[in-house]
């Protein structure tokens, strides 16, 4: 499977969610919800790297382009049409990570969805989320998840370390512009930049595993209901924001 088809394939899924989520409007309402609801918790998880002087930038980063509650569909409209091109325009190595970000939108807009229909109601506390979380299992897929969100990181990170590869991006901002991939372009320059201004992102990308890791963890553990709720549950409520 070539880059093209692998980044056409994945943004067919997500376009199919958003189908399934746009003839119900009721379930619309609620991942509307859970995704303002899910940066919130980033927000809360990551509080003290959005005010490192080092890490803040990239912290806001990954809140606005992987955890963002904003509409994403003209973009990815965009992405779909021209995946060929970004293939031939694009350097080997910015493909691949694009290829990554697809696969990741994706599997969070699945998540999303599924989590969704766990719902009652698009108003959502940290017991809601729980037990819509539990309801959806899929702990499989909440680790791909993790990887592939580690994983962008790190090929950002590795791609600040090739020579003239900044160059090689600034120069492709014409030949994206009249492509359509301006907005491509501009997600890939913040991250390149804000990556390299870390000056190695290792400690922030174990910082980033190791919560998100303890906290699918607490959440799979958490007991809503039984004799062992008080304890079990400290831990998961601990890790999510009040309604």
């Amino acid at each position: 499977m070539t880059a093209a088809d692998a980044i056409l394939g994945h943004l067919k899924v997500v376009d199919a969610e958003r189908q399934r989520r746009a003839a119900l409007p009721e379930l619309d309402a609620r991942v509307h919800s859970l995704k303002e609801y899910q940066q919130r918790r980033f927000s809360q998880t990551y509080a003290d790297l959005l005010l490192s002087t080092r890490y803040g930038a990239a912290s806001r980063y990954f809140l606005d382009e992987l955890y963002g509650a904003k509409d994403f569909t003209r973009r990815d409209r965009q992405f779909a049409r021209v995946a060929p091109a970004i293939v031939r325009l694009f350097p080997s190595e910015l493909a691949q990570t694009i290829v990554t970000l697809a696969e990741l939108h994706a599997l969070s807009e699945t998540l999303d969805t599924a989590m969704g229909m766990q719902l009652t109601s698009a108003r959502i506390g940290a017991v809601d989320y729980i037990r819509a979380w539990q309801g959806v299992g899929r702990a499989p897929d909440r680790e791909r998840q993790i990887a592939l969100t580690l994983g962008i990181a790190a090929q950002l990170d590795r791609l600040t370390r090739l020579p003239l590869l900044r160059n090689s991006l600034r120069l492709m901002r014409g030949p994206s512009r009249a492509a359509g991939l301006s907005e491509l372009q501009r997600v890939l320059e913040t991250g390149f930049d804000t990556f390299r201004a870390m000056k190695g992102a290792q400690e922030f990308i174990a910082l980033i595993g190791s919560r998100e890791r303890d906290f699918a963890a607490a959440l799979f553990s958490a007991q809503p209901n039984g004799a062992d709720a008080d304890s079990s549950m400290q831990g998961a409520l601990a890790s999510l924001p009040s309604p």
